[in-house]
């Protein structure tokens, strides 16, 4: 579990087949990672095998190189995210953030204002579908509240304020730029509860949740 505030930065280096070096720009972020522990790279959750001088190991399966930016930003100078799992007692500063990327969006427009700056993206409809405006998405594992977005949700706009500008990998994008997203966790769940089958609903009994059961209940 992750909070989507992150901490340190790296870069990836590819050591061997699925195995890549996770290069720490922070010595006291790598000092305190021991083995075993989950990091979220890039908003991917991903496990430290080994720590080196430089950095630690972790084994990247097919699936998180084909679903995440990962496989893209291997033996490049790409900037990555770095954020260490949430420990009990810690502060929750961001949202609850899994470290499972849902799918890739892209960069629409890059925008600065005044007082901060405006990206514009757009994402396939199966990820639009949960995001709605002033709730919570991850964008490279940056926890970050949605501004506006279109009524499907494929086309929306955050706004990233200079200290998390000047401290992520956000600064860098630009148009066309894929990103890797997780939208809501709650969000997800409540989907989920909304369509669940009927008749499994039935076998457990317990009533069809719908938003005709919410409404009557109080929940408007």
């Amino acid at each position: 579990m992750f909070t989507g505030l992150i901490q340190a930065s790296g870069s990836l280096q590819s050591i061997g087949p699925h195995q890549l070096l996770i290069r720490v720009r922070d010595s006291a972020f790598l000092n305190a990672l021991g083995i075993g522990d989950s990091v979220a790279v890039d908003g991917a959750c991903l496990t430290v095998e080994s720590l080196t001088e430089k950095g630690f190991v972790v084994t990247t399966s097919p699936e998180t190189l084909d679903r995440t930016t990962l496989g893209q930003s291997i033996d490049t100078d790409w900037t990555v995210n770095l954020e260490p799992a949430l420990r009990v007692g810690d502060r929750l500063g961001g949202h609850f953030v899994s470290g499972h990327v849902d799918g890739l969006g892209r960069v629409v427009a890059v925008e600065q204002t005044a007082e901060s700056w405006e990206i514009h993206f757009a994402v396939p409809l199966t990820l639009g579908r949960y995001i709605i405006s002033k709730g919570s998405v991850t964008i490279n594992g940056v926890s970050l509240t949605v501004a506006d977005c279109t009524e499907d949700g494929t086309q929306f706009s955050i706004a990233v304020i200079p200290h998390s500008f000047a401290n992520t990998n956000l600064q860098f994008l630009t148009p066309q730029c894929p990103v890797n997203i997780e939208t809501d966790m709650l969000g997800k769940y409540v989907a989920k509860f909304l369509h669940y089958p009927a008749g499994a609903i039935a076998r457990n009994s317990s009533p069809e949740i719908t938003p005709d059961f919410l409404a009557e209940h109080g929940f408007v």
